[in-house]
């Protein structure tokens, strides 16, 4: 199984590194807890996460306010 990140409305999530695949749900949480302001600098407003094609939760926005 694979977890993975999809940008909502980024036009090159693969290029932000949010199509990379993780191993579990916790490392694809701790690379978001550790990428959330680097996206949100990029224009990333929300990410959805999934394993494989089912959806996990989201979107989730990284708007800080």
């Amino acid at each position: 199984m694979a977890w993975y990140w999809r940008a909502d409305g980024a036009a090159a999530d693969d290029d932000l590194g949010l199509g990379d695949p993780f191993e579990s749900q916790a490392a694809a949480e701790a690379w978001l807890t550790g990428s959330y302001a680097d996206l949100s600098e990029l224009g990333v407003r929300s990410v959805t996460l999934y394993e494989e094609d089912r959806l996990v939760y989201g979107p989730m926005s990284l708007d800080a306010s």
